[in-house]
């Protein structure tokens, strides 16, 4: 199981998220109040839409409204409902939550970590189950990791923060479980032999998938081997830009390795 997480990973994810967190706030700190209200890169959101949306996810984690992730049908509907009530929010208003419910959610997610908890599977809309620590830590590192880097700062004309191999890690390890989840449940037209993703650089890591997800390491055959910078993972491996304008290297079956590059996205 790609999801399966020891103590030091989840130790790991916990600092990641603190080094995103003060990321954020030291971001938004410096925004001009026309620059908090302008559009994001991400449809139909502006600065504000997308840290009220972080904010609001992270109160989710350890309040009643959380039972909205288990009663929600689409990710999409439990992402814009949140953000519709807010709206109308002042910018204090929005700061106050976020700066709150992110903080409770580090201090709740480094408490469950050391508990058996951190391994009960918790379903999340249409993208499968996941064990409680990564839920938590895994998709608030991926959101203000990639809002931040693609959706605020290229809407605002100002360079992406930095990032580290730990930061990274967590972002593709929350990616690839989704990924796994979602081509178990519909499963690639065309992926019929084993392909091998290699993410290099700052927390990259070679991943065997086939139609059963991906999988343990292994020495099985392989048809196609994909590399990639991990640095542009987040991009184009959310459909933000396509694969066919990064750096990415397909070696073996290149009809099997396009099926599934085609395929990828995760939300």
């Amino acid at each position: 199981m790609t999801d399966r997480l020891h103590a030091a990973d989840l130790q790991s994810i916990v600092a990641a998220l603190r080094a995103e967190r003060t990321e954020m706030l030291d971001f938004t700190s410096t925004l001009s109040d026309d620059e908090w209200a302008a559009p994001s890169a991400a449809a139909g959101w502006r600065i504000a839409d997308v840290v009220a949306h972080i904010g609001a996810t992270a109160r989710n984690c350890y309040t009643p409204p959380g039972l909205d992730m288990l009663r929600a049908t689409s990710l999409e509907q439990l992402n814009e409902g949140p953000v519709d009530r807010r709206r109308g929010w002042s910018r204090a208003q929005v700061m106050a939550e976020y700066t709150r419910a992110t903080r409770r959610a580090t201090t709740l997610l480094d408490l469950i970590r050391r508990t058996p908890a951190t391994r009960l599977r918790v379903p999340l809309v249409e993208l499968g189950r996941y064990p409680l620590g990564l839920l938590i830590g895994g998709a608030l590192v991926f959101d203000h990791h990639t809002h931040l880097r693609h959706d605020m700062a290229p809407a605002l004309g100002r360079p992406a923060p930095p990032t580290d191999a730990d930061r990274m890690r967590a972002v593709l390890t929350w990616m690839i479980a989704v990924l796994s989840n979602q081509v178990r449940q519909a499963p690639v037209a065309g992926l019929d032999a084993r392909v091998t993703l290699t993410l290099t650089g700052p927390g990259g890591g070679t991943w065997w998938i086939d139609e059963a997800g991906v999988l343990a390491p292994s020495n099985g055959p392989v048809a196609a081997h994909v590399t990639a910078p991990a640095l542009t993972f987040p991009d184009w491996g959310t459909q933000r830009s396509s694969w066919s304008d990064h750096d990415v290297t397909v070696t073996g079956d290149t009809e099997l390795a396009t099926h599934l590059l085609d395929a990828v996205n995760v939300i």
